[in-house]
């Protein structure tokens, strides 16, 4: 049983299938089938199945991803422009250690962007946004029941979308997670830390009380507070994984 009572509704399957990493790429254009490779490897790395620091090995990947190595190559290229991979001449391809000073910033981001967003929200939010909103808290108890930390990671983003989707705002959801991918990795490794996902439920829970209340100050003030948990949290992740970052 779920040590969280009340506010659940009725859950929503809207689950998303885990993929193995590595899934063969059916024939497409290069451009495509890099891609593919890209999303599948990002997947991998922001979940940490794929660890800071570990090797990458461009004919591995073709051979897992069953594709030629110029869109391996391709794929490994965009995701170092985007902080998640690095190369090292004649020393090889590795997943990115986390930049430990870019968590404040990046936190710093989310708070504006999305504070204003619930803000705004509570002004305006309908029955039928508090459903939906509802709707995605239901989805993270069942997922905390079981300790199903993927899908319970897949509606957490669910729900920070639907709030900026309900804004009349889906551009800032894009701009945050453009933002928020080496968040993302420290996100991951709190989640089977006791009490952890019973907490992120409150929190949700909390924001969405403000935004049913119409009062725009206190839902700010829960957001702000929800997403700088996560700057606490560093000192204890860096000390327990030295190695993840830099």
């Amino acid at each position: 049983m779920s040590e969280l009572a009340g506010g659940r509704g009725h859950a929503v399957d809207n689950r998303r299938e885990r993929r193995p990493l590595g899934r063969a790429v059916a024939p497409v254009g290069r451009s495509t089938a890099a891609s593919l490779v890209q999303d599948d490897l990002r997947r991998a790395i922001l979940a940490m199945e794929l660890k800071p620091g570990v090797p990458l090995s461009e004919k591995e990947l073709t051979a897992r991803f069953g594709v030629s190595r110029t869109p391996v190559r391709e794929a490994l290229i965009r995701l170092k422009e985007e902080g998640l991979v690095e190369i090292f001449p004649q020393a090889g391809t590795f997943v990115a250690r986390i930049p430990t000073g870019a968590i404040p910033e990046a936190v710093f981001i989310r708070q504006a962007l999305e504070c204003a967003t619930v803000e705004l929200l509570a002004r305006i939010a309908t029955p039928e946004t508090i459903a939906r909103l509802d709707a995605t808290i239901a989805r993270q108890h069942e997922a905390f029941d079981i300790d199903d930390q993927e899908n319970f990671h897949l509606a957490d983003e669910a729900f920070h979308e639907t709030l900026a989707d309900a804004a009349g705002y889906p551009g800032i959801w894009k701009i945050a997670q453009a933002a928020k991918s080496q968040i993302d990795r420290c996100r991951r490794m709190t989640l089977p830390v006791p009490g952890r996902m019973a907490m992120v439920i409150r929190e949700h829970l909390s924001i969405v009380d403000a935004i049913r209340k119409g009062r725009a100050t206190e839902a700010a003030a829960a957001m702000r507070t929800h997403l700088g948990t996560l700057l606490p949290d560093l000192v204890h992740l860096q000390a327990e994984h030295p190695d993840y970052f830099v």
